[in-house]
């Protein structure tokens, strides 16, 4: 065997095992402390920017998440008021029934009268409510903003919102919401018994026949058109249309909200499948890691005693020059 001082292949070759030994168990360390199986890109440059682009898709889908749940707050919170709004209606019909109690003296009828109109500005109180700032119930057409809305007309006499049911921002995948028409739906031709436009009420209006009533005034001061009705100007069979209408505008605020519900759970099943995605690309597995963690760490030590015996080897060139 030819021994030699300068160079010591065997000290050499176990330096650089450890060298790789010790890099690996690093790696396996970093893996199984991070939950990552991808801790730097070149690890995997293919998988990390895979992993990348559905980590980005899966933060915008759970903003259009968020978005959703906002949308159907939105419609809760109208649903509501419409619901207050069918109470007051209902209560008008009740006046109206009591109106004409045979028992009831003038001053009676005029008590009932007093609440009837009240009641009317109430229900204008009520159709100017906002969420976050945004109108619940329009007056107006999301087309034509001097257009105004009809209960149950075409979709451009409607006020529309719409949001936005794709991560990737296609206008072609929405729910549409609706501002609902309240005041139209609060104003009704009595010879129709159909809905109107609120700017058309002419209540008062001589003949008879041509009238337009609002349910909602905007105070107890108005004259012509803006004046309150009274009890006696209105027939029970237009309580029963107004009651109608607004059942109408709860049953779309009610498919609205189907919408949007059937929206989202699509969508958090696509999250849902993201996140199953990202994670077979990036999450280590444990088991599999702590296996090459234990082969390393004995690689490692190996490596290391190894490395000592080689540097002893040139020790015993000393006995020869002794």
């Amino acid at each position: 065997m030819k021994l030699t001082i300068n160079s010591n292949y065997a000290a050499d070759s176990a330096r650089r095992h450890l060298g790789m030994n010790n890099f690996q168990l690093k790696n396996s360390m970093t893996r199984l402390s991070s939950g990552r199986k991808i801790v730097q890109p070149y690890e995997d440059a293919g998988g990390h920017a895979v992993a990348f682009k559905l980590s980005s898709s899966l933060g915008r889908t759970g903003k259009v998440l968020q978005n959703l749940s906002n949308a159907v707050s939105f419609l809760e919170v109208q649903d509501g008021v419409l619901s207050g709004v069918g109470e007051i209606v209902d209560r008008m019909a009740e006046l109206k029934s009591l109106y004409h109690d045979v028992i009831m003296n003038d001053k009676d009828r005029e008590t009932y009268d007093r609440e009837f109109k009240d009641l009317q500005v109430q229900l204008f109180d009520m159709a100017q409510t906002k969420f976050n700032g945004i109108s619940l119930f329009a007056r107006f057409t999301s087309n034509d903003p001097s257009a105004e809305v009809l209960y149950g007309g075409t979709p451009d006499e409607s006020h529309r919102l719409m949001v936005n049911l794709s991560p990737d921002g296609e206008d072609t995948v929405v729910a549409s919401i609706n501002k609902s028409a309240l005041l139209s739906a609060l104003t009704i031709t009595p010879s129709l018994l159909e809905p109107a436009r609120f700017g058309d009420a002419n209540q008062g209006l001589i003949p008879a026949a041509v009238s337009i009533f609002r349910f909602a005034n905007a105070d107890s001061s108005g004259t012509g058109p803006d004046s309150l009705m009274s009890l006696k100007d209105v027939s029970i069979g237009v309580f029963s249309k107004v009651l109608q209408n607004v059942a109408g505008l709860r049953a779309q605020n009610g498919a609205s909200s189907s919408q949007l519900q059937h929206g989202y759970d699509n969508l958090a099943k696509q999250k849902t499948n993201l996140e199953a995605g990202v994670g077979r690309i990036m999450d280590v597995d444990v088991a599999a890691e702590s296996t090459r963690l234990a082969k390393y760490n004995v690689l490692v030590q190996a490596s290391a005693s190894m490395l000592a015996q080689a540097n002893s080897l040139s020790e015993v060139s000393l006995l020869l020059v002794r």
